[in-house]
């Protein structure tokens, strides 16, 4: 098994190209390793490949093998059919095919699609199923929801423990 911490950022960095094997004695190459990442990029992890640790990517990523770990990502994630992630995922968009084992904290919209398999907790604003996807798990969807939802269940609680100390003082007074 593969242990290893992955940042896109950091294979960009010029220290990577001091690497004898990937070296470019052609500018223009060099010049391209430089660049900003944007969402356009594509980072893969293809199948067969399995990685475990820590992976950050400043633009999109497909998973297409296994990753045990936490993957952030400011573009979009796709998992495909053959992708397995298990751990946290937090990203701005996401499309998943594959199989997903945690935690995923999406900014923007979540689809499943119908070879998706999930058990996890979700946390995403827009989501969208399509038949003959499984989740399980539970789902938080929305921004101002979240905190309404949040703030009626500490209600509900704080109203269930003061009822039951009411109960509790009522009783003691009757002994």
């Amino acid at each position: 098994m593969y242990t290893s911490s992955f940042s896109s950022q950091s294979i960009c960095d010029s220290d990577f190209n001091k690497i004898k094997m990937f070296k470019s004695t052609n500018q223009r190459d060099m010049a391209k390793t430089s660049e900003t990442h944007s969402p356009e990029q594509l980072n893969r992890i293809v199948s067969g490949t399995k990685i475990e640790g820590v992976i950050v990517s400043d633009s999109n990523i497909r998973i297409d093998g296994t990753v045990k770990g936490t993957i952030t990502a400011k573009g979009r994630l796709v998992v495909g059919s053959t992708g397995s992630i298990e751990g946290e995922v937090i990203c701005e968009n996401a499309d998943i095919e594959g199989s997903l084992r945690g935690t995923i904290s999406v900014n923007g919209i979540l689809s499943l699609k119908s070879t998706a398999r999930l058990e996890c907790d979700i946390t995403t604003k827009k989501l969208a199923i399509e038949p003959g996807a499984v989740f399980s798990g539970k789902c938080v969807m929305g921004g101002g929801v979240v905190k309404d939802m949040k703030q009626s269940m500490e209600d509900q609680e704080r109203s269930r423990s003061q009822s039951s100390q009411s109960q509790s003082n009522a009783q003691s007074k009757e002994r």
